[in-house]
């Protein structure tokens, strides 16, 4: 009868051992799937170059003027213009805020949220940019709007 005893105790301790090591081995019925990897954005490249200087450089420049919303969008003048700087148009928002396309006021901007102050941007320019174009433009913000 002591032999019973032992191992209806240790019985289950051999169970939740075997389990344990079964799932550290990564033995499991659910086979895992990777993250899907995020691409990279070149901020001088693919914003800067590509979106910025052709759309937005027309009213946000400081050649001979001061920059609509006094934001410089020009190359060397952007970056710092933009990533964690207050919005002059609308109190409490940030033009940039790095990890959070959502709640950064350029995306806001440029998809016309409804609390926007003043018209969605561009302005001046062709109607508005295209959806992969602010895809970008999110993806950059979303990877940490690196300068590089």
């Amino acid at each position: 009868m002591m032999r019973m005893r032992v191992v209806s105790l240790t019985s289950p301790l051999v169970a939740v051992f075997v389990a344990s090591i079964v799932t550290a081995c990564g033995s499991s019925s659910t086979p895992t799937t990777p993250a899907p990897a995020t691409p990279a954005v070149s901020f001088s490249q693919q914003i800067q170059a590509a979106i910025l200087t052709p759309t937005c450089v027309g009213c946000h420049t400081d050649d001979g003027r001061t920059p609509a919303g006094g934001l410089n969008m020009k190359s060397g003048s952007a970056y710092a213009n933009l990533v964690g700087v207050a919005s002059t148009g609308k109190p409490g928002a940030v033009r940039v805020i790095a990890g959070n396309a959502s709640g950064s006021y350029l995306v806001q901007k440029l998809e016309g949220a409804a609390d926007i102050v003043g018209l969605r941007m561009p302005r001046n320019g062709p109607p508005f940019l295209t959806d992969a174009q602010v895809a970008t433009i999110r993806q950059w913000i979303q990877n940490g709007a690196p300068n590089n």
